[in-house]
């Protein structure tokens, strides 16, 4: 089968359309026939191999697994022994290892259905940024009706979740992002827009209960001075930091800072659940979550993908068109 490989860590450059075996599903797995893939930033971290502390688990010199990318959506192509939730023709989306290829093997506990509302494409960008989404709202930052929330970097493919979820929890949201997104931000559902090119939104004009932040660019004593005496910070990932943190003294900071102030600052570190696949599927059946997928991309494109994706201003989501 056809799947894009790479032999070393490194930019775009280092990948490769490529023939590999086909995957055959162990007794507790769904092979599935691949129809799109999502393109998100834990690609371009597994591409680079950074941050460097990950190496002991991905492979020191050269990537352990040559396949790269998460998220997928496709058609059950043949089940495991163990497998009841799924059979053959099941159109089905969720999170894998090596999703840029015609087939892919999974465990049945990281596959949903796919919502009737969805296409494929859709489907494809849902999970890492929707679950990412997801645990900074409801699980880190315990988002309430009618708080007040801020969402920094909404017109990027966590924060175009970010919105729409704060959005069905019923808060106010606020999203910051570039002008070349406003009219986006707005017609996912935010009660109001920063432009930050020419506004700051800790102007002292404003101030939130809740506030996530996508970019990573700003200081955390910048954040806090948008926030409610008693508010709430949540930090999503990161690249400052160089090679071996990449990210991860930003949050390292806001942890080392809890005890010190009576602002929350929290941190996310999304890991694939089941439960929080079903209740992404749950809120797109109902209308209330939609992917915003900007670009799509054929397979033997994924260099260019993740070209644009590691410049960092993609407007929602990039998908890879596999079938």
């Amino acid at each position: 089968m056809k799947a894009v490989i790479r032999d070393a860590y490194g930019p775009a450059d280092v990948l490769r359309l490529g023939e590999v075996r086909k995957p055959v599903p162990g007794d507790d797995d769904v092979l599935l026939r691949v129809h799109a893939a999502g393109v998100d930033m834990g690609v371009w971290h597994l591409l680079e191999g950074v941050p460097y502390l990950m190496r002991p688990a991905i492979g020191f010199r050269k990537p352990k697994n040559p396949l790269i990318g998460n998220d997928i959506a496709g058609e059950v192509e043949a089940v495991g022994a163990n497998v009841t939730r799924f059979k053959l023709g099941d159109r089905v989306f969720g999170t894998c290892d090596g999703a840029f290829a015609e087939f892919v093997r999974t465990p049945q506990d990281r596959l949903v259905a796919v919502p009737e509302k969805l296409t494929f494409e859709q489907a494809a960008a849902l999970p890492t940024s929707g679950m990412t989404a997801l645990t900074a709202l409801r699980d880190a930052g315990k988002v309430r009706s009618g708080q007040r929330v801020l969402v920094i970097g909404a017109g990027g493919g966590v924060g175009t979740f970010a919105v729409q979820l704060a959005k069905a929890f019923g808060a106010e949201v606020t999203g910051v992002c570039s002008t070349s997104k406003v009219e986006l931000v707005r017609s996912i559902g935010a009660d109001d827009i920063v432009d930050y090119t020419v506004e700051d939104f800790a102007d002292g004009k404003r101030r939130y209960d809740l506030i996530v932040d996508m970019a990573s660019n700003r200081s955390l004593s910048h954040l806090r001075r948008a926030l409610t005496p008693r508010g709430t910070f949540v930090i999503v990932g990161g690249e400052e930091g160089g090679r071996w943190l990449a990210g991860m003294d930003r949050l390292l900071r806001a942890v080392l800072l809890g005890p010190f102030v009576r602002h929350r600052p929290r941190v996310v570190f999304a890991f694939p659940k089941l439960e929080l696949l079903e209740t992404l599927a749950e809120l797109a059946e109902q209308g209330k979550v939609t992917p915003v997928v900007s670009k799509t991309f054929p397979l033997r494109q994924t260099p260019e993908a993740v070209r644009e994706l590691a410049k960092g201003h993609a407007r929602g989501k990039m998908v890879i068109t596999v079938r």
